[in-house]
């Protein structure tokens, strides 16, 4: 299978020919809807963020309960996945890291959960502050399909994970078949005009259905893990499979 040939390659906001233009572009519309990401984010999914989080973080118990597991929660916004997975760590362990480029998003997670043991950390999930081969998880909630090359985001993934460690990419979906009509007019009709109406940025909330709508389905990503160097990728479907998990480990 030709992954990249069936695939867009990354998220662009508008027709960017690079993809330096194109996360430029993202962190700025991202840095635009901070002040209203939170109660959009809970209003748009009828609640239901909360509960993927919770899902995402007990589906890596295993490897959280370990106190010296060294785990980065990358595209991390306000920090509510991290702070799931901080709940299933054990007392005295390893902090976990919140990487985001978007420092207004980092401000309200330091702000939010800034007791928790956790290290928010503002930097490039393209190009990861990690040596080859020293994380156990790495995990990604609802930011992984805004970054501009997919591909290359997974293999820089892979290099800095351990053998054996394991990735986590919790992520929007576009159903198929009779689910995927009723879907389709709530990403390209209702969101939009909501997101634009609340937080007042019509673009940002004409951007990211466009984000859903372009990202790989499940075999595609499935597909990419491998390619990527990672085994046994499977994906959870969440609510209609309008969102699901994708996992695998490191070979």
């Amino acid at each position: 299978m030709n992954v990249d040939s069936e695939i867009s390659p990354g998220a662009r906001t508008a027709d960017e020919a690079d993809e330096a233009t194109a996360a430029a572009n993202v962190q700025t519309l991202f840095n635009s809807i901070a002040p209203s990401y939170d109660k959009l984010n809970h209003l748009l999914s009828f609640g239901l963020d909360r509960r993927w989080w919770r899902a995402t973080a007990r589906s890596f118990r295993d490897v959280l309960g370990r106190p010296e597991a060294r785990v980065l929660d990358i595209c991390c916004g306000t920090g509510d996945l991290t702070s799931a997975l901080l709940a299933e760590r054990p007392t005295q362990a390893e902090p976990v890291t919140g990487l985001d480029f978007s420092a207004e998003m980092l401000s309200r997670a330091r702000t939010k959960y800034g007791a928790d043991n956790a290290v928010w950390l503002e930097g490039d999930a393209m190009q990861l502050p990690f040596a080859d081969n020293s994380l156990d998880l790495v995990t990604a909630a609802f930011g992984f399909r805004n970054l501009p090359n997919y591909a290359n985001a997974l293999q820089e993934i892979h290099r800095v994970l351990r053998p054996g460690g394991q990735i986590g990419i919790l992520e929007c979906n576009h159903p198929e078949g009779v689910r995927g009509v009723g879907y389709n007019i709530y990403l390209h009709h209702v969101l939009p005009l909501v997101g634009g109406i609340v937080s007042g940025q019509r673009a940002a909330y004409a951007y990211l259905p466009a984000s859903i709508a372009r990202f790989p389905r499940p075999a595609q990503m499935k597909a990419m893990l491998t390619v990527a160097g990672f085994a046994k990728p499977e994906w959870d479907g969440y609510f209609l499979h309008a969102a699901g998990l994708y996992r695998a480990t490191k070979a």
